[in-house]
Parts: structure tokens; C-alpha cells; sequence
């Protein structure tokens, strides 16, 4: 293991992004970054550019309008990178699930390494998590599994294959 990579292990680096919530979970996203539970002493640095993080952290579910920029943030980290879904609405949907408008949990856009259920999570589950995820950061079919999602939706522009059928089937609807 190198240097940099014994680094990434000891200070993960986050970035949250809120897709669609209640705001439940943000609020205890927020307080587990706060001195009260002391995140800096696994190394966790909350950023604000995903360009300089190592795990992504997502609290709420997907919708049509929102899961362009989750892709677009995540593509933008750099490899060797983690996603952690944060509460229920991330991990399946939650009671958002059925709506109109709603896709699903994060998975439904992109690859999740660690699922943190709750509504709304508690600040340790949410530091057990990004722990978790950083051993995802050295876990080689991980990354690949990354690095094909990244692969597929830039030959797609932007979208899966099946999303295209999808989108055009709703359009289709709408227009009816």
C-alpha cells in the first residue's frame, strides 16, 4: 500500500449532497461533522468541491430533475472514490417512494458502497458508515465497478441505456 493511499484510509475526505429529503438526515449529517462527536479524529474533512473528495456522502431520494447533477458531482470525483447513502429516503426511496416524480434510492443513478437506513439517522451510524466506506477506497472491484458505471454513462451522454427508454416511454405519457 502507498503512501497516498495509507493517507485516503487515514482521511477520508467527504462531500454531501441532499437529492430530495426531508432535511431530517442533513441535520444529522451536519451534526456528526460538529466537535460534540469529534469526526476529525478518523480524519473526516467535510469539502465543498468534489473534485478534492474520496467519498460521497447523499442523503434524500432521486427524482428527474436532480439526478443529472448527482451524476455530474460524482463524475467529477476523483478515483479511487466511495458513495454512502444516508437515511432511508437514499438508501430505498422512503416516503418518497411511489410519488410521480421519484426515481428511487441513490442507487437507481449511481453505484452505492455503504447504505446507512434510518429516518432519521443518528450521527454515529452515519461515522460507521463513512468508516466503512473508506475501506471501499483500497477495494479493487469496487473502483472497477465505479469506473464502469462512469464508462457507460459517458458513451450514453449522460444517461444508462435503460434510462433512454424510460424517459422516452414518459414523454410519450405526458404528451397523451
Amino acid at each position: 500500500m502507498g503512501l497516498l493511499s495509507r493517507a485516503r484510509v487515514k482521511s477520508p475526505w467527504i462531500v454531501h449532497f441532499d437529492c430530495n429529503s426531508c432535511n431530517g438526515c442533513d441535520i444529522e449529517v451536519l451534526a456528526a461533522l460538529t466537535p460534540m462527536y469529534d469526526a476529525e479524529r478518523f480524519g473526516v474533512v467535510n469539502m465543498g468541491n468534489p473534485k478534492h473528495a474520496d467519498i460521497l456522502v447523499v442523503t434524500g431520494s432521486v427524482n428527474h430533475r436532480n439526478l443529472r447533477v448527482l451524476r455530474n458531482i460524482y463524475s467529477q470525483m476523483p478515483a479511487p472514490k466511495a458513495v454512502v447513502a444516508v437515511g432511508a429516503c437514499a438508501c430505498s426511496g422512503g416516503i418518497f417512494q411511489g410519488s410521480y416524480n421519484i426515481l428511487g434510492g441513490i442507487d437507481k443513478a449511481i453505484p452505492v458502497d455503504v447504505y446507512v437506513p434510518g429516518c432519521s439517522i443518528k450521527p454515529e451510524a452515519l461515522l460507521d458508515g463513512i468508516i466503512k466506506a473508506t475501506a471501499v477506497l483500497n477495494d479493487k472491484k469496487a473502483q472497477e465497478r465505479h469506473r464502469e458505471f462512469l464508462n457507460t454513462i459517458m458513451k450514453n451522454g449522460g444517461a444508462l441505456p435503460s434510462e433512454t427508454d424510460n424517459n422516452e416511454d414518459q414523454e410519450e405519457k405526458l404528451h397523451d
